[in-house]
């Protein structure tokens, strides 16, 4: 890093720092390369940021939760203005210390990296912390942070689209135990063609969030399912409360957890990706510049404009990947926060489903609710099914399929655990073209069996839309610094498998047209 870019910044001061420079090394890859994975065409803007030096420090050392079973780390924490940002504009960071105390903020960019998961773009402060107000429940049990910022950064001309972690570090002892840690997370997106866009689920990252005592979407004394809570963006991540408890979720959301493992493997290949948030895809402008537009990880909460742009898109020919699982499960309206910044409030306003019997299902048990969306199965190729948690084995039904090709896999051969957290089922059986490549069944609490169902249809232009009917998938394509494989009701995945690795690559090759 040069002097230029280690320099401290003040409290609201704007900022702009110099990249490093580039290694001349190029990315190091895998054993799961296939040659030539990026399109000839494609940027090197991804590749060049991969070759400079990665950090050696990054992660979270010293966390702790302020009591056993809690999600909040009050020594010190924070949260970021805007989901995401472009080059050129400002994002607020607001951050509490408790006991108020020094601290700095280092902000990483998360990447391949040569292995080492994130490169450090800046160090800003040391800023003098204070112990900023937790609000009290709202209407709606609504959680709504009005706190100060610590700095106004701008973002430099020359960081590339990604997902940045800030690290709040204490640099003080006032708390008598040594320094604390913590993590804010912010999307840069930008608006150039790429082939490849991954949507980050960050609203379901906030759905899920219990910051600060049990406070989520699912936590309403009136019951776990019902349209009665809102939350808000305006306030810092807790650590995440199910599945494991990664102490590196402090603070980012489910980005380490469930969604890291794919953005660390494709900058790894030099796959030509940028990054936005579900806020980035109410229209379909973004992703309209792009080849293939990806659903990763837990991506369950989505606003009914989101729907209708990526619809848009697949007509209009963009390749549509769900590596996820549990997708386009809830209709989520945004609103405007406290002081009338687009999109930083959602509720659960319904379910997708349009008039199928799980959309039913799940108004009798839960509703009513004031808002109802189409049958997700007419665009991810599967639906959600009811129940869904649980976990299962990955089965090959389709080894004849281009998707296979070089896998060595044979009908019924099974990629164990990889099948989990949520998944999805019961395909549309008048979907034009659709195939069922791998199916089986999910043990749904560990005991109950649940039938999932992976897919793959075309679109109108040549081209097609993929369902892995896994919220696990990236877990089995590589295993990067910060991460911890999930498990579920007596099932998890393995990490990095070379079956998953190169179906992937050959529906990402066929997608961009590099084969």
């Amino acid at each position: 890093m040069n002097a230029k870019s280690d320099r401290q910044i003040s409290r609201r001061q704007a900022l702009q720092c110099a990249a490093a420079t580039s290694a001349a090394a190029a990315v190091s890859v895998s054993s799961d390369t296939v040659a030539n994975p990026a399109s000839e065409t494609a940027s090197s803007l991804i590749r060049d940021e991969n070759a400079k030096a990665g950090a050696t420090d990054w992660q979270l050392t010293r966390v702790r939760a302020d009591r056993p079973g809690g999600v909040r780390s009050s020594a010190i924490e924070g949260y970021c203005s805007r989901q995401s940002v472009r080059a050129g504009e400002s994002i607020d960071i607001m951050v509490s210390t408790d006991p108020p105390q020094e601290f700095i903020i280092e902000i990483f960019r998360s990447g391949y990296y040569g292995g080492r998961g994130a490169r450090r773009m800046v160090q800003l402060g040391p800023f003098q912390g204070r112990t900023q107000e937790v609000p009290s429940r709202g209407e709606r049990q609504l959680r709504e942070c009005r706190w100060d910022p610590a700095v106004t950064l701008t973002i430099p001309d020359d960081w590339p689209s990604g997902v940045y972690l800030g690290r709040l570090t204490t640099t003080s002892d006032a708390s008598g135990f040594g320094y604390w840690q913590n993590y804010v997370v912010f999307i840069v997106r930008d608006d150039r063609p790429a082939d490849i866009l991954l949507q980050c689920s960050d609203n379901t990252w906030q759905a899920y969030n219990q910051w600060p005592d049990g406070d989520s979407v699912y936590t309403h004394p009136k019951g776990n399912q019902g349209p009665w809570a809102d939350v808000s963006f305006d306030r810092p991540y807790g650590l995440y409360p199910q599945i494991f408890e990664n102490p590196q979720t402090f603070g980012s959301g489910e980005w380490l957890c469930f969604e890291f493992p794919l953005g660390y493997w494709l900058e790894q290949h030099g796959y030509d990706v940028t990054y936005c948030s579900n806020s980035d895809m109410l229209t379909p402008d973004r992703a309209s510049k792009c080849k293939v537009f990806i659903s990763n990880g837990h991506d369950e909460y989505w606003d009914i404009r989101q729907f209708q742009s990526v619809q848009q898109i697949r007509d209009a020919g963009v390749n549509l990947l769900f590596l996820s699982g549990n997708s386009v499960c809830w209709v989520s309206p945004y609103r405007k926060g406290f002081d009338g910044r687009d999109h930083r409030i959602l509720f659960r306003g319904g379910p997708y489903g349009g008039d199928h019997r799980w959309a039913e299902q799940r108004e009798r048990e839960h509703g009513p609710f004031p808002h109802r969306g189409p049958d997700e199965g007419y665009l991810i190729g599967a639906r959600n099914v009811d129940p869904v948690n649980g976990g299962g084995d990955w089965v090959c039904a389709r080894p004849e399929h281009w998707m296979f090709e070089g896998t060595g896999m044979k009908r019924g051969d099974a990629i164990p655990g990889l099948v989990g957290w949520e998944y999805h089922g019961d395909p549309p059986s008048d979907l034009p073209g659709l195939e069922v490549v791998a199916e089986g069944t999910a043990l749904q609490g560990g005991t109950n069996p649940q039938q999932w169902t992976a897919t793959i249809y075309p679109g109108p232009k040549n081209n097609f839309v993929f369902n892995a009917s896994t919220i696990w998938w990236c877990q089995d394509l590589a295993s990067p610094p910060g991460h911890w494989l999930p498990w579920s009701h007596w099932s998890r995945p393995h990490g990095p498998d070379d079956r998953v690795q190169r179906i992937t690559h050959n529906l990402l090759r066929r997608a961009i047209g590099s084969q």
